[in-house]
């Protein structure tokens, strides 16, 4: 049926009484599937909008009523239907409890049934956002802090804990891995933010699920799926976009196209990005002066190591890169029960340079000629397998879920003193296995969730020192056993959800994990120890208990309660590296850790102010037993060594015996009206090593942190202003012999800062948008938290894109 002419509304209006609704996103012109038309009088159900966003009318009421769990309800008359030309645009929810999450069970859950505080990142927000990296889209939301070291990085942080005591999945596969070290990591940034759909971040211990390392939460991440036909058409969709970001005068490139018919669909992604070198803040505060200035740099020319003059400072030069990404979906609908997927993701660098080894100095001259991480590269291929029971014959399960993986993982790093001849290559390879396998069973009243899980790491470590004059070839000291390390873990795990009413829900989980670990040093040249192999086998229950009340009918107020525990079994990385942790420091291994397990209670509370808008508060601490850290040693009976042509402190990661963390967060988001929505977010975050005598503290700890923000939605425009702030780290708050980083902060720790910042949005049709943003508008100088490089100064971001 064809829509009716605005010729005909003009001419016969009066005898119009029944038309097809075509029903549109109202910034990105993208029709909105599944709306549900109802006649506002009676709540009479009228019918679905198709894939197309259209629904038939056959009568049209005097009122009708749109709703969608994704968007605001809207009443329209009959005469507003004939005066838009039957044309319905929506406005998106910024905060709903209807949504369903994955990461807290693995199994499709609505967030408001979760005890646990979950934040969701849509595919709407993430492009909205429009961040060059998945470091800096997590930043950006304001509840995650994020270190940096180096432009091609970035370390989330989350409530205190960091790197292998958070956890990373994507598409269900755990990215960690036996070499997840303890200090800052830089993995995130090969997950292409541009191909996805949605992330998840779980707040709080998830190692009833998750097993080892997810101690203070879960970063899930879930690509974009190919999309089937609905009917015997072919379906094609293809998208493209072109970014500029003016800080690092780089551009990003992506295309993704997805075909796809009733049964079988495919989708190929590429991404491309090249970041020049960094350019910092011009506007420092007095606590600041010269600090993070660039003067500076290293080129070998004429075969020679010289010192060049910067003629800008505020350019980071050292800290250009570049990447690429590559990603194949293909998924297959065998039944209306059984669904399989197959996928496939790569990520190569350039090389990365370590930008705050090369700002070092050493007796006045520069200390490094060269640092950088060789092209870091991640390949993933994966198989999922997904039984949904709909005949109840089977009394085990009604749904299933297996996940196998395999991945391989080449990361390297090159170092070369200055005015030294030797380049230093140290490279390790790991290929890592798994297997995860899920059930749900609905039993009355309970929704019982069990599984199993597996994985083994495969560490391989080789190092040579070459001349880059002769090309001669040396022997080095690997970073792990050169013998070659393994890491093998299993566990069975087993949850419930009871709704003991609509106002009360309890949940229970238990995990059973083990975990062995074998790793062989054969050249002892460099380091005698008094061992040539490391063998561990360590075991781990641990559980957790949730409550949800929701006291009122409407579910305006929510109260949630949780106990749970949580555990990171020591990796390849704790017992058994070497390695120059921090300039003068070196971490040498130590076989006698032991499992660090963590006990977290938290308490919240959620407040609906009006319809859309919502307040939540949360509150926890967490007791760490035998936390890993590091902290002085010896070496033989010596505290220090010469290593690297210099005499270094000999540090050891050990148990710390007790630790403790506790927090604040407090977040106000929702639709002010229809075209006006807010959030605002607070992060306190305050954690101590227990001592004899005064506490100590933790390394980790972020300052006070969060976001302010405002947007505005209209027909086809979309604008926000924000400000992104963060507290002093004060000297005495610092950890100064674990990961703070305090050589490269100021001499009063890390000052506060903020940005203040707009981004704007322009659809001019459903083919075409543009995207325009002004970062750190008033080029404020700052660096984040334990960071080594300053944060971009006023950054211009330009994004185009286009879909067909």
């Amino acid at each position: 049926m064809l829509l009716p002419t605005s010729s005909v509304f003009s001419q016969k209006k009066i005898n119009i009484t029944k038309a097809v609704v075509s029903i549109q996103d109202l910034t990105s012109l993208k029709p909105v599937y599944s709306a549900r038309v109802f006649n506002a009088k009676g709540g009479k159900y009228i019918g679905l909008t198709n894939s197309n966003g259209k629904v038939g009318l056959k009568r049209i009421p005097t009122y009708i009523i749109i709703k969608h769990a994704k968007y605001i309800d809207r009443k329209i008359s009959k005469q507003e239907l004939i005066n838009s030309n039957f044309k319905i645009y929506l406005t998106e929810k910024k905060f709903t409890y209807d949504e369903l999450v994955i990461s807290a069970t693995r199994t499709p859950e609505f967030k408001k049934d979760i005890s646990q505080k979950i934040d969701l990142i849509k595919s709407t927000e993430i492009k909205n956002l429009n961040q060059s990296s998945t470091a800096d889209l997590l930043s950006s939301t304001g509840s995650v802090m994020v270190q940096k070291s180096q432009q091609g990085g970035g370390s989330p942080i989350i409530r205190g804990f960091e790197t292998n005591k958070v956890l990373i999945v994507v598409d269900g596969v755990r990215m960690n891995n036996a070499i997840y070290r303890g200090g800052h990591l830089q993995n995130v940034i090969t997950l292409d933010n541009a191909i996805l759909d949605r992330v998840e971040v779980l707040y709080g211990p998830g190692s009833v699920i998750y097993g080892s390392d997810a101690l203070g939460g879960v970063m899930s991440f879930y690509t974009k799926p190919p999309e089937f036909s609905r009917n015997e058409k072919i379906k094609t969709k293809s998208s493209f976009y072109s970014r500029y970001f003016s800080a690092a005068n780089g551009y990003s490139l992506h295309a993704d196209c997805s075909v796809g018919s009733e049964n079988i669909a495919s989708l190929t992604s590429i991404s491309y990005n090249k970041f020049g070198d960094l350019k910092q803040g011009r506007n420092r505060s007095p606590f600041l002066q010269d600090f993070g200035s660039r003067n500076w740099f290293v080129r070998h020319t004429n075969g020679v190591d010289s010192i060049f003059s910067n003629p800008d400072p505020d350019v980071q030069i050292g800290s250009a890169y570049e990447q690429i990404d590559f990603l194949q979906k293909i998924n297959i609908i065998q039944s209306p029960e059984l669904f399989h997927s197959f996928n496939f993701q790569f990520s190569t660098s350039g090389d990365i340079p370590r930008y705050d080894r090369l700002t070092l100095l050493n007796n006045n001259s520069p200390k490094f000629a060269e640092w950088h991480y060789g092209p870091q590269q991640r390949l993933l291929a994966s198989y999922t397998l997904i039984f949904n029971q709909h005949s109840g014959k089977l009394k085990l399960f009604d749904y299933l879920k297996l996940v196998t993986a395999y991945q391989n993982i080449e990361e390297s790093r090159i170092t070369r003193k200055f005015q030294n001849s030797l380049r230093e290559n140290r490279m390790e390879k790991l290929n890592i296995y798994s297997l995860n396998l899920n059930f749900f069973k609905q039993i009355d009243k309970n929704e019982l969730k069990y599984g199993i899980e597996a994985s083994y790491n495969d560490v391989a470590s080789n190092a040579f020192a070459n001349n880059i004059f002769n090309d001669s070839v040396f022997n080095l000291d690997t970073r792990y056993p050169d013998g070659g390390s393994s890491m093998f873990s299993s566990a069975i795990f087993i949850s419930n959800s009871y709704e003991h009413s609509k106002k009360l829900i309890f949940h229970q989980g238990i995990r059973y994990s083990y975990t062995d670990l074998n790793a062989k040093f054969i050249d002892q040249t460099f380091f005698p120890f008094p061992y040539n192999s490391i063998n561990q086998n360590n075991s781990a229950v641990n559980g957790s208990l949730g409550l949800v009340y929701s006291p009122f009918k409407k579910d305006n107020v929510r109260f949630l309660l949780n106990i749970g525990s949580g555990f990171r079994a020591p990796n390849v990385d704790d017992l058994s590296k070497v390695f120059e942790s921090v300039p003068g420091n070196l971490l040498i291994p130590n076989p006698n850790l032991k499992n660090e397990y963590s006990y977290t209670g938290e308490i919240g509370a959620d407040c609906k102010l009006k319809t859309n808008m919502i307040f939540s508060l949360n509150s926890y601490f967490t007791l760490l037993n035998n936390a890993i850290t590091v902290q002085n040693s010896q070496f033989n009976g010596s505290d220090s060594i010469f290593y690297n042509n210099e005499m270094s402190r000999v540090m050891m990661t050990v148990n710390k015996g007790a630790a403790y963390i506790y927090g604040v967060e407090s977040k106000l988001q929702g639709n002010i009206t229809p075209f006006l929505s807010i959030l605002a977010s607070f992060n306190y975050t305050y954690g101590r090593i227990i001592t004899d005598t005064i506490p100590y503290p933790l390394d980790h700890i972020p300052p006070i942190f969060g976001k302010l923000s405002m947007q505005y939605a209209a027909n086809r425009f979309k604008g926000e202003v924000f400000v992104n702030y963060s507290g002093w780290k004060r000297v005495q708050d610092y950890n100064l012999v674990g990961e703070d980083n305090y050589l490269y902060a100021t001499q009063y720790g890390m000052p506060s800062w903020y940005t203040l910042n707009i981004r704007m949005s322009f659809t001019f049709n459903k083919y075409l948008n543009l995207q325009v943003a002004a970062e750190n508008i008033l080029d404020h100088n700052y660096r984040v938290f334990a960071s080594n490089i300053s944060a971009p100064g006023r950054n211009i971001i330009l994004t185009l894109r286009a879909s067909f």
